[in-house]
């Protein structure tokens, strides 16, 4: 016979959050309905010892029923209902019927509303709700036949055939209760476990993605920008600002194969980590990017500014994104780059007097503005909003809200 898991089963209540806690409520009901009835049954039973009762009998029954209701709670609060908890309660409620010539008064006994009679049933129904039907009815069909051989030994055959009638339909209507419970509270976990695996799949997708994006990112930032000014002739072949540009990608590339092959950190230690860094000196991060642009006419107004370090980091790599869209496509340009507060936000504006652009005809697979600039503000919970128009320059301006 195999009954319920133990009610604090915490794995059970996180995976199958529906059946954790309906063996939560078939383990916590049967104990204090086993309790109560078996307290009741124990007064009843000493209120009534006329004869034929027999009172030493009736004293060994009432303490073994009070000793059994107390364990049988004790026990199934504390690990659960498991089969020798049901078989035991089966066997006691038995054995209790067929002493019923000795421990029932005659003039209790009809009407079904002995301690006896409440004894059967309260097995017959706990018997339903903690274990499964393929058991669970014959022991009720056992039940019964033991309170009916009970009744009719001490001369009720009414009551016996009466209560036994009654033991039987308590036994159906039980065992299909806990049979369509379990069924639907089954289906119930099957549905959520679908939903967390495909809220995993979700996650996971999402995070290959948002990886390949972040990579791919880089990779435009750092080699391919590189390339692409060498090839417009932004930084001359062989010159020192492109010897510091390369050796910078090279650094960003290895950093990546680095991060791929370390094991993925926990989000909220790393959270944890930053937060314990404190905050980072922006206008000191756009002062060291300026200097590895030479090629540029920079006027920088950089006061003194800080923010979290994942903000400022993408602050300064937005403004090298945008750096570098000026060496590819308006190298002669003036450019000004100013840092500064606003409202409370942290403010870092990109201003050429270039060529200038149209940003509705961008194509949208394109990194520069999308990812480069955009996506990495909107990863800390920034915005970045460009302007430009053919024939008047272009102006990005970052933005991120200070929360605190």
């Amino acid at each position: 016979m195999s009954a319920a898991p133990a009610p604090a089963s915490s794995p059970s209540l996180l995976d199958r959050p529906a059946g954790g806690a309906l063996q939560l409520i078939f383990t916590t009901l049967p104990a204090l309905l086993r309790l109560t009835c078996g307290l009741f049954g124990a007064v009843a039973a000493l209120a009534m010892r006329t004869p034929p009762v027999r009172v030493s009998v009736l004293l060994a029954a009432v303490v073994a029923l009070t000793g059994w209701s107390v364990w049988y709670a004790a026990r199934a609060l504390r690990v659960g209902i498991g089969p020798g908890l049901v078989a035991g309660d089966v066997a006691f409620t038995v054995a209790a019927s067929l002493l019923a010539p000795l421990l029932v008064a005659p003039e209790v006994l009809p009407g079904e509303g002995s301690w006896l009679a409440v004894l059967a049933s309260t097995t017959v129904i706990n018997t339903q709700a903690t274990a499964p039907a393929r058991w669970s009815v014959p022991a009720g069909v056992l039940v019964t036949a033991g309170y009916a051989a009970g009744a009719s030994a001490a001369g009720n055959t009414v009551e016996a055939s009466a209560h036994a009638a009654t033991l039987l339909m308590q036994t159906g209507c039980a065992a299909m209760v806990a049979a369509v419970m379990r069924r639907w509270i089954g289906r119930a976990d099957a549905a959520f476990a679908n939903f967390q695996r495909l809220r995993r799949d979700v996650v996971l997708a999402r995070t290959a993605r948002e990886v390949e994006r972040r990579q791919n990112r880089d990779l435009h930032d750092t080699v391919l920008s590189t390339l692409t000014m060498v090839g417009l002739g932004a930084v001359p072949a062989g010159s020192a600002a492109l010897r510091e540009r390369a050796g910078t990608d090279l650094r960003t590339l290895i950093g990546l194969a680095d991060a791929r092959s370390a094991p993925a950190a926990n989000p909220a230690d790393a959270a944890a980590e930053a937060a314990d860094a404190g905050p980072v000196d922006v206008d000191a991060g756009l002062r060291a990017l300026l200097a590895t642009h030479p090629e540029l006419t920079v006027a920088a107004t950089l006061p003194p500014c800080a923010a979290p370090p994942e903000v400022t980091a993408a602050l300064v790599d937005a403004t090298a994104a945008a750096l570098a869209n000026v060496a590819r496509h308006a190298p002669g340009a003036h450019v000004a780059v100013r840092l500064g507060r606003c409202d409370g936000s942290v403010v870092v504006e990109v201003v050429d007097d270039g060529p200038g652009f149209d940003p509705a005809t961008v194509p949208v697979h394109r990194y520069g503005l999308r990812e480069s600039i955009r996506g990495r503000l909107a990863e800390v919970g920034g915005l970045a909003e460009v302007t430009s128009a053919p024939g008047e320059g272009t102006r990005i301006r970052l933005e991120w809200p200070d929360v605190d």
